[in-house]
C-alpha cells in the first residue's frame, strides 16, 4: 500500500472524527433538553420524550440512517449524504444521551433538591447550580462509553455513500486487493481513536468508586 492510499485512509479518519463530533455535540444539546423534559414532572412531556427514546433505542442505527436519507428523498427532500448522516447521528445520540443524563439527574440525592427548594431557588437555578453539576460528574463514564460506541457506529454511514474510515478502507482494498493489510490498518486507526477514551472512562469509574467509599 502506497502513501496515496494511506492518505486516503487518513481522510476517511478525518470524516469519522468530524461525524462523531457533530453527532455527539448535536446529540448532547438535544439530549440535555430531552433529559430535562423527562424529569420535568409534566406527564405529557415525559410521555413524548419516553416515546422518542423508545423509537431510537428500539431500532437499529442502520435503519435510522436509511430512513433519514432515502425516506426523506421519497417525499421530495433530497439531502446530501453528509447532512443526512449528521442528522441521523444527532437524533440517535440525543436519545441515548438523554436517557443517560436522565438517570444521572435522578441519581443525585433527593436531599439536594429539597435543600435547593428550601432556599427558594427556581427550577432553572436548581438545575443549573445544584443538580446538573453533580449529574454531569455522575454521567461522565457512561457518556464517554457512548462516545466510543458512536465513533465505531460511524462505519454504518457507508450505507448512504458517505466516505468515512471503513468505506475508505473498502475502496482502497478494492483497488490494491490487500484486504487484510488495509483493514488491519483501519482497525489500528479505530483502536488509536477509541482506546484513550475507553481508558479515560475506566479511570473516571475507578475515581468515582473510590470517592463513594
Amino acid at each position: 500500500m502506497g502513501s496515496n492510499e494511506f492518505l486516503f485512509l487518513l481522510t476517511g479518519l478525518k470524516w469519522t472524527v468530524l461525524l462523531s463530533l457533530v453527532g455527539f455535540v448535536g446529540g448532547g444539546v438535544f439530549g440535555l433538553a430531552i433529559a430535562l423534559m423527562r424529569v420535568s414532572g409534566r406527564p405529557l412531556m415525559e410521555r413524548i420524550t419516553s416515546g422518542y427514546i423508545a423509537v431510537f433505542q428500539g431500532t437499529p442505527l442502520l435503519m435510522q440512517l436509511f430512513v433519514v436519507y432515502y425516506g426523506l428523498a421519497l417525499v421530495g427532500l433530497k439531502l446530501d449524504a453528509w447532512v443526512a448522516v449528521a442528522i441521523g447521528f444527532t437524533l440517535h445520540a440525543s436519545a441515548y444521551l438523554g436517557e443517560i443524563w436522565r438517570g444521572s439527574i435522578e441519581a443525585v440525592p433527593k436531599g439536594q433538591t429539597e435543600a435547593a427548594k428550601a432556599l427558594s431557588l427556581s427550577y432553572a437555578s436548581r438545575m443549573r447550580d445544584v443538580i446538573l453539576p453533580q449529574a454531569i460528574r455522575i454521567s461522565l463514564p457512561a457518556t464517554i462509553g457512548f462516545l466510543v460506541q458512536l465513533i465505531k457506529g460511524t462505519s454504518l454511514a457507508a450505507i448512504v455513500g458517505f466516505t468515512e474510515l471503513t468505506r475508505a478502507g473498502n475502496i482502497v482494498s478494492n483497488q490494491i486487493f490487500q484486504p487484510l493489510l488495509v483493514f488491519g490498518i483501519v482497525g489500528i486507526l479505530y483502536f488509536l481513536l477509541c482506546w484513550p477514551l475507553s481508558l479515560y472512562g475506566s479511570h473516571l469509574e475507578r475515581r468515582m468508586a473510590i470517592a463513594a467509599r
